[in-house]
C-alpha cells in the first residue's frame, strides 16, 4: 500500500493540530505528517498521494513557511501525484479571503500537472470572498477549517473528509471516525 504524504505549514499550531488530527482519522501507518518549513521537493516524490495544509492569514496572505518554499512548489511536477486539500481560515473575521491560501497552492499544484481531489461544498460556511471557490459551483478546492468561528464542527468535517479522500485516494485500510 502506497502511504500518504500530508505537507502542513503552521505558525500559531492550528494547521498543524488539523494535520495530525487528519493522521489519526487515516492511520499512522498510512499517512506521515511532515512541516513544509522542513521539507525540500525531493520529500514530494516519495509519495503518490499528497495533502497539503494551509493557513491563511490576515487579509489573503500565505504562511510563511509555505511563502518560504513557494517557489521551489512551483518548479514540481505533479503530474503523478493524487493531491488533497485543506485550509484553515476565518470566515467572519476575514470573510472576503476566505481560504485563499488554500485556492492559490491550488492553482500552483494544478499548474503542475495534479490531479486534484477532496472538494468539499460551501455550505455551512458565511464569507464574501473566496480564491478556493471552484469557479460557480457550491464546492471549495479542498477542506475548509475555521477554528476560529466553528472549531464545533471540526471533528465531523474532518471525520466525512477523510472519508472521502481515502476512497478517492483509493486506499483499502480502514479509518478511524473521531470525536475529538
Amino acid at each position: 500500500m502506497s502511504k500518504i504524504g500530508l505537507f502542513f505549514g503552521s505558525d500559531e499550531g492550528n494547521t498543524e493540530a488539523v494535520a495530525y488530527r487528519i493522521q489519526q482519522r487515516l492511520g499512522a501507518d498510512v499517512c506521515d505528517v511532515k512541516d513544509i518549513a522542513d521539507a525540500t521537493q525531493l520529500d514530494f516524490a516519495e509519495y503518490q498521494h499528497i495533502i497539503f495544509g494551509i493557513p491563511t492569514w490576515d487579509f489573503g496572505q500565505i504562511q510563511s513557511d509555505w511563502e518560504d518554499f513557494w517557489d521551489d512548489v512551483s518548479d514540481v511536477d505533479f503530474s503523478d501525484k493524487t493531491i488533497a486539500l485543506f485550509g484553515l481560515g476565518d470566515q467572519f473575521g476575514y470573510g472576503d479571503f476566505f481560504l485563499d491560501a488554500m485556492g492559490m497552492l491550488h492553482d500552483v499544484i494544478v499548474a503542475g500537472g495534479a490531479t486534484i481531489i477532496g472538494h468539499w461544498p460551501t455550505q455551512g460556511y458565511e464569507f464574501d470572498a473566496s480564491k478556493a471557490k471552484v469557479n460557480e459551483q457550491d464546492l471549495f478546492v479542498g477542506l475548509g477549517i475555521d477554528e476560529d468561528q466553528q472549531p464545533e464542527l471540526t471533528s465531523s468535517r474532518l471525520n466525512a473528509w477523510c472519508k472521502q479522500i481515502h476512497q478517492q485516494f483509493g486506499m483499502t485500510s480502514s479509518i478511524t471516525e473521531m470525536d475529538d
